[in-house]
């Protein structure tokens, strides 16, 4: 009697959609998903231009001082920056950064090494991934002018004035010419071109030249 009241429980339930069949592939637990770092490669347009040395003019009996003039922009860092300089074929200076030049003609080239590089972020940080050295050249042709010839200059010793501007002040506000009593002994502050030159500058004429 028990087995057949137990046939019937059965029956009614599969009838009345209690009971639910669950699929296999739906009971499966899913694999565990692999953690991996993401990285991320960010490149930015690289540029660099060597710009041309514009004339050049020298204070007058000195020289004028030149240096490379390079830009750049992105992602890019510049390893080095040389001039070479011949005048008449000869070369003056060689992979210099800078070059001080007298009046004249030159011949100038200018040598950038650079490298190119992609940012790449990770888990850890931002780390820079350079590729290879390239370099890049300009030759050029630089006149550096002769500067005006002041009329006032330093000295170019203890006791001496250049050539060009013999008049020695002194610092007592006097002014001695060559040829005069105390012209050898004296040691300038200042050199002039012209006695009226020393004038306009404050200093008076010493009584023995």
């Amino acid at each position: 009697m028990r087995k057949i009241l137990a046939s019937i429980a059965v029956g009614a339930l599969l009838a009345s959609g209690s009971a639910v069949a669950t699929s296999a592939a739906a009971a499966a637990p899913t694999p565990a998903t692999s953690v991996q770092s993401v990285i991320r490669t960010a490149t930015a347009p690289a540029k660099v231009v060597i710009k041309k040395i514009p004339t050049k003019t020298a204070p007058y009996g000195g020289k004028a001082t030149i240096k490379p003039r390079v830009t750049k922009s992105g992602t890019v860092t510049i390893r080095s920056k040389t001039l070479t300089v011949k005048k008449s074929g000869t070369t003056i200076a060689k992979n210099k950064k800078k070059v001080s030049l007298k009046p004249g003609t030159y011949r100038v080239t200018t040598k950038v090494t650079f490298q190119r590089y992609t940012v790449k972020s990770t888990a850890r940080g931002t780390i820079k991934v350079y590729g290879p050295k390239k370099t890049k050249k300009l030759s050029q042709q630089l006149v550096v002018r002769q500067g005006k010839r002041p009329s006032r200059t330093s000295p170019v010793s203890k006791w001496d004035c250049p050539r060009w501007a013999p008049i020695k002040g002194n610092q007592s506000g006097i002014y001695h010419v060559p040829g005069g009593r105390y012209y050898e002994i004296t040691s300038p502050e200042e050199c002039f071109t012209t006695e009226s030159a020393a004038r306009n500058a404050g200093y008076r004429a010493s009584r023995n030249g």
